[in-house]
This record gives structure tokens, sequence and C-alpha cells, in this order.
């Protein structure tokens, strides 16, 4: 049994020194406490060489095949390029369930995967393991599991006892059983406590719930998440376009893709083009980032010409406000475009709530706005400035927020209705248009005022 302990840098290094002591037998026992999540959380932390000798010291082939399912891609491909097809095929994919299994091999190079594929013993396995392989890895085909429990509507409940002792040597957790018809068809689903409860010769399409909630296999793994997250669902099945049983996805997978969507979207907010780690290379880091720095260089450069444009000779005193307005109006806009990046994401928010949803926000500017203009008409005017330049700047900064306001929310739900990450327009995206579009809010109100 496995204790819950904790990974932290002093247990780390024990562990990295016995490592370079050669104290197998220490680290036998050490791994034989530890829980999966934490042998995986101390590879990560190891490197290269002291990884593979920790991972190889795993004697239970299931729990160094599921060690590898809880890794950062680049540990995990570390590992597996001194195995051969051979040794993948049988201490790792033949000890994985069909979906973990899919994920490792869809990550090998065209000639590898083929080469492991054939090592596979267990036929059956090799079959779903290619059905999988066949989906998208960003849809709910990609992301089920073959693995699961059916019985047919017209089997009585010893007929499906029977057979379900069978199913079950492959399946490690039932969550439900599904009811199918000779076609395979998807008609119901069936509790474990009524079918133990129900007379020997009552057939399942009598006891059976006909109120089931499936996705079909196309279905884009983000929909998939926010369907289980909705109905509070621990499995949902997947059937294919004829209504037929393929797999099933429990939530463990989708608390990934949750997991794996935040990042991403955070990286994209954060102007990363690309899905990056800290350990990739120099050259990928750089890749990902260049892009939308070369896009605020952009927006720097229209930001100098819109200063160029308005005379500031004559007016010098609303180039010590430029700071400000700037600042005041990426702000506002990122903020407006993450609340509705966040809606859009898990569903509260609707396409269809659109100018309903602009109107909220230009509330929420009008009300933000006259605050904030307020304060610094009073504070301008406290520092010494003319009143004149008081009220531009107070009158720049409403008209700067109202607008950013607006701009922070058409813009993610105009990328949405074009099939675009919205998460796009969270980042310097907003920033870089704002900055722009700001400056010549401000130097046009200051223009026509001073």
């Amino acid at each position: 049994m496995s204790d819950k302990t904790e990974i932290n840098n002093t247990y780390i290094e024990e562990v990295q020194a016995l490592i370079e002591n050669k104290e197998s037998s220490e680290l036998i026992n050490i791994i034989a406490r530890l829980h999966i999540a934490d042998i995986a959380e101390i590879i990560e932390n190891l490197s290269v060489k002291h990884a593979k000798y920790f991972y190889n010291l795993i004697a239970n082939e299931e729990d160094s095949a599921t060690v590898l399912i809880e890794l950062e891609d680049d540990t995990r491909e570390n590992l597996l390029e001194n195995l051969s097809a051979k040794e993948i095929a049988a201490e790792v994919i033949e000890n994985l369930a069909t979906d973990d299994a899919a994920d490792i091999i869809g990550e090998l190079a065209e000639d590898k995967k083929e080469e492991v594929m054939s090592h596979i013993e267990d036929i059956e396995h090799a079959s779903d393991i290619s059905d999988l392989l066949c989906f998208a890895e960003d849809t709910a085909g990609g992301l089920m599991a073959k693995e699961l429990i059916k019985v047919n509507k017209d089997w009585n409940t010893v007929q499906c006892l029977k057979e379900m002792r069978k199913q079950a040597d492959h399946v490690k957790t039932v969550y439900t059983i599904y009811v199918v018809d000779d076609d395979d068809k998807l008609l119901g689903l069936m509790s474990l406590r009524r079918l133990l409860l129900t007379e020997r010769t009552t057939e399942v399409k009598n006891i059976m719930f006909t109120d089931i909630i499936s996705v079909k296999a196309t279905e884009n793994n983000e929909d998939v998440a926010n369907i289980m997250q909705k109905y509070d669902l621990v499995v949902l099945p997947v059937v294919d376009d004829l209504g037929r049983l393929l797999g099933r996805i429990t939530v463990d997978d989708v608390m990934d893709v949750a997991k794996e969507e935040a990042e991403k979207d955070y990286q994209m907010a954060s102007g990363i083009s690309e899905d990056v780690e800290s350990s990739d290379s120099v050259w990928e880091l750089t890749r990902a980032r260049l892009p939308w720095l070369l896009i605020g260089m952009l927006g720097g450069l229209f930001g100098a010409k819109v200063i160029g444009i308005f005379d500031l000779e004559r007016n010098f005193e609303l180039a010590c406000f430029i700071p400000l307005i700037a600042a005041m109006g990426g702000n506002v806009g990122i903020q407006s475009a993450a609340i509705v990046v966040q809606g859009l994401s898990n569903d509260s928010l609707k396409i269809g709530s659109v100018f309903r949803q602009l109107i909220k926000e230009l509330g929420v500017g009008l009300l933000n706005g006259m605050i904030c203009s307020l304060i610094i008409l009073a504070a301008a005017f406290g520092l010494g400035y003319s009143i004149g330049l008081s009220i531009t700047v107070s009158i720049s900064l409403l008209a700067v927020i109202v607008f950013a306001a607006l701009f922070g929310t058409f813009i993610p739900l105009t990328l949405k209705k074009y099939n675009i990450d919205p998460a796009l327009a969270t980042g310097p995206f907003i920033t870089t248009i704002n900055d722009v579009l700001g400056l010549f809010i401000y130097f046009w109100i200051g223009q026509a005022i001073l």
C-alpha cells in the first residue's frame, strides 16, 4: 500500500544521493511505499540519467506503465527511447487501458509505431488501440477508452451476470453498465444494484434507464468536458453516427483535458502562440514567443505614428499622461476579454447573447470610467496641471475605458463565432490595439479641447 508522501526538495535530494550511491535495495523499498503520482513527480525532478535508473527499479510492470502516463511528454520520450518496440509492447502497452496505450503509441515515430503494434500479443487489445488511433487527439474518440461493460437488452439477469464476469477481466473500474441491441446501438444504462435485486428471469430492457447522455466520437474534447461538468457525470458513453456504442470517457480523462486547455489559454493570454514547457529548447521557446513580440512592436510603431500625427509642441503636457491612458485602456480591455473568454470556455456565455453582453459591459465601462475620470480630474488639478488639461485627460480616460470595455467584449465573441480560439483576445492582441486606438482617442480629444 502506498503512503501519502510530501515530495519536496529535501526528499528529492535524498533520492538523488541514493541513486548516485547505487543504493538500489533502499530505492526499491521507497518505490514500494510511494503512490504512482509521487513516483512520477520524483522522476520529473531528476536528471535524465537518474530518472532512467530510478524508473528501471520499478518492479511491477503495471506500475511502471502507469507511471509513464503521469509524466510530461519529453520525460516519457526519454524513458522510452532505450526500449525496443517489443519491450514497449510487452512491458507498457499490454499493461495499459486502450486510451492510455493509444496516447503513448501516438507519440512514437511512424515506423516504431507500426513495429510496436505488430508486437502486441493480445489481438483484441491491438485492434481497439488501432481504432482509437484513427480519431483526432482533440475529439471524444481520441479521448475515450474501449474497455466497458455492456449487456444485450434481451438478456435476463442471470445471463447478464455471467457475461459481465467475462467482460470485467478487462475493466479496472466499473462505473456503469451499458445496454445495447443486437447491432450494438446504445439504448440505455443499468445499475448493478437494480440488476442484483431483480428477478432472475426479468429481461434487461424492462429494468434499464433510457434517460442517457452520450456524445459522438467526433465531438470536440472541450465540449465533452463541458457536458460532463454541466451534468455532473463521472463517465460518458461515446457513440458513432448510427448510435452504436464505441467506448467511454471517464472523469479523470476530462480533468486532464481541462488542465491542458487552462495551460494553453494561459499561454495564449501571455502571448505564447504554441504549447511549450520550460524544459523545451531555446529555439522552441523563441518560436512560440516571437510572433506576439513582433505584433507588440508593430503596435508600438503605430502608437508612435499616432503621436506624430498630432502637434504636441503647443500642448506638450499631453505627453505626461500617455502611459496612464495606454495602461488603463489595456487593463480594461484584458479584464473584459478575460470575463468573456471564461464564460465561453465553461459554456455559461452563448454567442447569441452578444448584444446583451455588450450592453452590460457598456454599463460597467461607463461606471468605472466615470469614477476613474473624476479621480484623475481631481488628481491632475491637485498636482498643478491646468484645468483644461485636467478636463481633457478626464474625458479621454472615460472614452478610452468605455471603448476598451466594448472592444474587449466584442473581439473574443467574434473570434469564437469564426471558430478561432478566443483566448487569443486576452493577451498582447487586445493590449496592442487598445494602446494604439486609446492614444488616438486621447490626442483627438486633446486637440479638440485644447
